[in-house]
């Protein structure tokens, strides 16, 4: 089985390439996305080094001027898409893009790919360098507002977890602008409307979309005057591990001159992880930042903790027995929110489904910080759904039933450079 489904994930990432950049899959998602490439360039580089460099070589040519590279880049319109290109209204180095970015992954993928390559490959990552340095220093400046040390979101499409209910408090703050115009959603129309967010969460969505447009994408007003602002464990510590990985790659590469400033970050978003620390439910939370209201669920972002490398032992033991007390009531891996929390539905995108990408850093963070069964058990539940249902974006939780979009491109690669193995892939430190 394990041949069958190395060929099939390889037949995915091939259908689904256009040309130097994979979208994630058709209809559904037909762009560039900014995570989704840094993961399948993983897949690629399993069979493909060349293609997988190439994967991240055209997600940095998008990089706009002020260092942020944004969530999608249109390289062309596509009617099948909403909000496309003429919704956003900006671009990034003369490319269409969306005006907000998405979790910074790239530095790790890039640390990955020099780490199981021949040391020539390191010229490589140097090409990559300043872009991905420009990019952690964007998030640096722009998405920590004055008075909050964590890292920030003006959008929950930002964060990749789009309509997780951590994001309830922050949404229910905001009014939709009076003056949207009608629009017609396309995603419903290319999967199933129950496992997608509301109407009302899309009205409120394409409202912020709206405000970045009237305010021609200035970053600094978004997040000082935007309709929402949150503190975002899941971009917090993804930002801090790639500070912490993109350091490596900058002594690799005898940039000593930078270490200064990246250290300053780390330091920084070690102090800052303590922002999202809820004593209420004794977990990592999402924080309102103008309320300081907590999010009261523990979604898989909580538990990235281990991943950034953050938290004192009884932190980190409070974690572990979220995690564990969720693995006793699911079948297959670490949900994306807390089943005993209000609002889990185990079918509807970021309110209860297993993600790939996600339960792959959790996995990777735990194993390194000693904490292998846990890890192995990750991903071996994320191989045993694609054993059962195939490709898909997320799974059931409980059933491990597909959801959403099929064929789907980081599902295939992540099979291939992770839950496929015979042996564990992820190694304690």
């Amino acid at each position: 089985m394990t041949e069958t489904l190395n060929q099939q994930a390889m037949a995915i990432l091939q259908k689904n390439d256009r040309g130097g950049f994979t979208i994630p899959t058709a209809r559904l998602y037909p762009f560039q996305w900014n995570w989704d490439s840094a993961f399948i360039a993983l897949g690629i580089a399993t069979y493909d080094r060349e293609r997988a460099w190439q994967e991240l070589e055209m997600l940095t040519d998008a990089q706009a001027d002020d260092g942020m590279i944004p969530h999608i880049i249109f390289r062309k319109d596509d009617a099948d898409y909403f909000p496309g290109p003429s919704i956003w209204q900006t671009e990034a180095a003369g490319i269409p893009a969306s005006g907000i970015s998405q979790p910074p992954v790239l530095a790790s993928i890039v640390r990955h790919l020099v780490e199981t390559a021949p040391a020539s490959e390191l010229a490589r990552a140097g090409s990559l360098f300043e872009s991905t340095l420009r990019w952690q220093r964007w998030y640096f400046h722009y998405r920590r507002p004055e008075g909050c040390p964590a890292i920030c979101t003006v959008h929950p499409w930002e964060t990749g977890r789009d309509n997780c209910p951590d994001w309830d408090i922050g949404m229910r703050a905001m009014a939709v602008d009076p003056d949207l115009p009608s629009y017609k959603r396309k995603d419903i129309e290319h999967a199933d409307p129950s496992q997608r967010p509301s109407h009302e969460e899309y009205d409120k969505y394409i409202t912020m979309v709206k405000f970045g447009r009237d305010h021609n994408w200035d970053q600094s007003v978004i997040v000082n005057n935007g309709p929402f602002l949150m503190a975002d464990p899941g971009l917090h510590f993804i930002w801090l591990r790639a500070c912490r990985d993109l350091r490596e790659i900058a002594v690799w590469l005898g940039k000593d001159d930078v270490l200064p400033e990246i250290d300053s970050w780390i330091e920084a978003g070690i102090a800052g992880a303590e922002y999202f620390w809820n004593d209420a439910i004794q977990a990592y939370c999402v924080r309102d930042v103008r309320s300081g209201t907590f999010s009261d669920g523990f979604s898989n972002a909580s538990a990235l903790c281990f991943y950034a490398d953050v938290g004192s032992q009884a932190q980190r033991d409070h974690t572990l027995e979220h995690i564990r007390r969720i693995a006793k009531q699911t079948k297959f891996g670490q949900p994306s929110w807390d089943p005993e929390a209000a609002r889990f539905e185990s079918q509807r995108y970021w309110c209860g489904p297993l993600w790939c990408q996600m339960n792959y850093m959790i996995s990777k963070g735990l194993a390194e910080q000693g904490i292998p069964d846990l890890a192995e058990k990750m991903r071996l539940d994320l191989r045993h759904v694609i054993e059962l249902s195939g490709f898909y974006e997320c799974f059931d939780p409980i059933s491990g039933a597909g959801c959403i979009g099929q064929d789907f491109s980081w599902t295939a690669a992540l099979w291939l450079a992770w839950a496929g193995y015979d042996a564990p892939a992820i190694q304690a430190a």
